[in-house]
């Protein structure tokens, strides 16, 4: 059996599947059926847990943050001083895009790790050639 790749997930796409409301819930619900090796940043949890607490409670950012706990596919990586210089350059590089803190060191982490796949319905997670899942899917 061949391993599968790793695939880069932010915000929308977590949001996406634990949301039922959400337009791409049915897309994301049969990605999550089989997932391969998913890496996110930090800051996507922060953007996720800020998500939940501020749409609905703090009942549904603690359900949340469980989920991701038991997500054991889920590598999540840390961002430090280092990460935030790569971050800070990349925005600077895309001058013209409104990118935040978080979507730029999700570009900085496919970089780094050679991944071309992003569960992701935000188009700034494509501008350095990333496959978006949502575009794929032609949804």
């Amino acid at each position: 059996m061949v391993a599968k790749t790793e695939a880069y997930i932010d915000t929308s796409a977590l949001i996406a599947f634990l949301d039922r409301s959400d337009s791409y819930h049915p897309l994301f619900r049969r990605l999550f059926s089989s997932p391969p090796r998913l890496v996110t940043s930090a800051l996507v949890i922060a953007e996720g847990h800020g998500w939940f607490l501020r749409r609905y409670d703090r009942n549904r950012a603690v359900q949340f943050l469980n989920f991701i706990d038991e997500l054991s596919v889920l590598a999540i990586q840390s961002f430090d001083r280092d990460e935030l210089a790569k971050t800070s350059r990349l925005i600077k590089k895309f001058g013209d895009q409104s990118l935040t803190l978080a979507d730029a060191h999700g570009l900085v982490i496919m970089h780094q790790r050679r991944i071309s796949t992003c569960w992701s319905a935000d188009r700034h997670l494509g501008l350095t050639g990333a496959s978006l899942i949502v575009s794929a899917a032609n949804l």
